[in-house]
């Protein structure tokens, strides 16, 4: 292989990766501009429901409301931020998602290659890393800070991991898969000790902001009641909040919000993936990759119902790299594989394009 044909596989790659980016996020705002027309919905009611009323509210108003001390400060801060060039803070919140939609893409590129990139963007949730939920600059943090810290660089992983956890409590699962990274990693243990310290940073991020909820509720479990009584998140047995799940999907149950059961269908679906990947790290013995993502199905498992895991699958990167492994290739691929890779993709499109529409026409999307 010439020295001009070694370069040009990665430039093909990331290109691949860049056009995966648009291709999708061009499927969801063709789908918000139909809901806009076919129902006369203005923009404000097809990007702004559910979480980002409150991560707007709190951009704009500060912890007003009792229960938006739930939603850490890092991605409203940001937005408000933003909002101070005169951009609307709803604007301000879609253009800083989709710049961190391709930032989380490019780390996961750097990770595991451009198939394991091209699988993230093509998840039956993306629509969460368009409008203004935390979902991306989460990923774009987490995912580079992962990156870093396997490139040996720890002080860059522990800023980048301090920044993804004043976003949202996900953090502390990955300060806690990065303490494993950190003790599993080759090196002496006065290196290990090092990259120990390096994590005291993201925890005083989490620390700071816990400590600030006491300060203003006098309560330590100010975070945790908030979300009980907001969400419904309150602490359940594994086998109470799969009962509670399962009820969901009876006949008759929610008649009024029909769309419930599948997306409910979809969260034991997720689960039951996340138990998967988990598996397979452990018997590939990559402890930390195991650690983050078992670490948050243990968390699902133990609230009223399995709720919000269809979003949280976003957040695993080796469910993304072991796709990726999986459609990856050094040689030309056979025609029945690249027939099923297109329909997988394609599949893939339809699905994220009906989960936007539940999105944006304000039906239940997990």
């Amino acid at each position: 292989m010439t020295r001009g044909a070694g370069r040009a596989a990665p430039v093909a790659d990331a290109r691949l990766v860049v056009q995966a980016w648009v291709g999708t996020r061009l499927v969801m705002v063709v789908v918000a501009v139909w809901v806009m027309l076919a129902e006369h919905r203005a923009v404000g009611d097809v990007l702004g429901n559910w979480d980002v009323a409150h991560y707007l509210g709190i951009a704009e108003n500060g912890y007003a409301e009792p229960n938006s001390i739930a939603f850490f400060p890092g991605w409203p801060l940001l937005v408000r931020l933003a909002s101070l060039t005169g951009l609307p803070a709803l604007w301000a919140g879609v253009l800083l998602a989709l710049a961190a939609s391709g930032v989380a893409a490019a780390a996961l590129h750097r990770l595991a290659g451009a198939p394991a990139a091209i699988a993230w963007l093509l998840a039956p949730t993306a629509v969460f890393t368009l409008v203004p939920y935390t979902e991306s600059l989460f990923c774009a943090a987490a995912f580079w800070a992962w990156e870093r810290a396997t490139a040996k660089q720890w002080g860059a992983a522990a800023v980048l991991a301090a920044l993804a956890a004043s976003v949202r409590v996900s953090g502390l699962f990955l300060i806690a898969a990065l303490a494993v990274l950190a003790l599993t990693q080759a090196g002496s243990s006065r290196e290990r000790g090092r990259r120990l310290l390096w994590l005291a940073l993201p925890v005083s991020v989490v620390a700071a902001y816990v400590g600030y909820l006491f300060s203003v509720t006098g309560r330590w479990t100010a975070w945790f009641d908030a979300q009980a009584s907001g969400w419904a998140r309150g602490f359940a047995w594994p086998w109470d909040s799969l009962r509670h799940t399962l009820e969901v999907l009876e006949p008759g149950a929610y008649a009024d919000h029909p769309e419930w059961q599948w997306v409910f269908l979809a969260e034991l679906v997720s689960m039951a993936v996340g138990l998967l990947v988990t598996a397979i790290c452990l018997v590939q013995r990559r402890w930390a990759e195991a650690t983050w993502v078992g670490l948050q199905v243990l968390a699902f498992a133990t609230s009223y119902w399995f709720m919000s895991v269809n979003r949280a699958v976003l957040l695993w990167f080796p469910l993304w790299m072991l796709l990726g492994r999986l459609a990856e290739s050094r040689r030309r691929l056979p025609t029945w594989r690249a027939v099923l890779i297109g329909l997988a993709v394609a599949g893939a499109l339809v699905v994220q394009a009906v989960w936007s529409w539940l999105f944006f026409t304000g039906r239940w999307a997990s």
